[in-house]
């Protein structure tokens, strides 16, 4: 498999795979556990949510320097690769501060106003991880139909 192909390929399997494991697997399950609070609880997902945003930048560093590289002349392929980095830099610089500091709040057992902020990054994690199936599913079709828009 030629390498302008491996690599969105491995890539987002790979970023789709800590997203999942992650934000809709650990996000709700550590609060099942056996004594873990609330203000416990946040204090791991903020731990573990800013180790996986500093993953997923590493990723959509990896795609955004294979766009630049590969995709320089096609518009679509390039769209693709930019989407989720899009979506990663909107949750980096704006939801996940506003996430963080409500958890503070929170955890310094100071209830806050009411707020549909996690519901928006949820909806952004699925929608990405979306984008990512789209780049696996186009550059697979392409190595099954020996084509390469890249």
């Amino acid at each position: 498999m030629k390498r302008r192909i491996a690599i969105p390929i491995i890539t987002s399997l790979l970023w789709i795979g800590f997203v999942a494991a992650i934000s809709f697997m650990e996000a709700w399950l550590k609060f099942r556990a056996p004594g873990v609070t609330l203000e416990i609880g946040l204090s791991i997902g903020r731990l573990v949510f800013n180790a996986l945003n500093k993953v997923e930048l590493l990723f959509g560093t990896i795609l955004l320097i294979h766009a630049i590289y590969y995709l320089k002349k096609s518009a679509k392929p390039m769209i693709q690769c930019l989407l989720p980095i899009i979506i990663l830099v909107i949750q980096t610089l704006y939801l996940l501060p506003v996430l963080d500091l409500r958890a503070e709040t929170i955890i310094a057992r100071i209830q806050p106003e009411p707020s549909y902020m996690h519901f928006y990054y949820v909806g952004m994690e699925a929608i990405k991880v979306i984008l990512l199936i789209t780049i696996v599913a186009t550059n697979f079709n392409l190595v099954n139909s020996k084509k390469s828009i890249f």
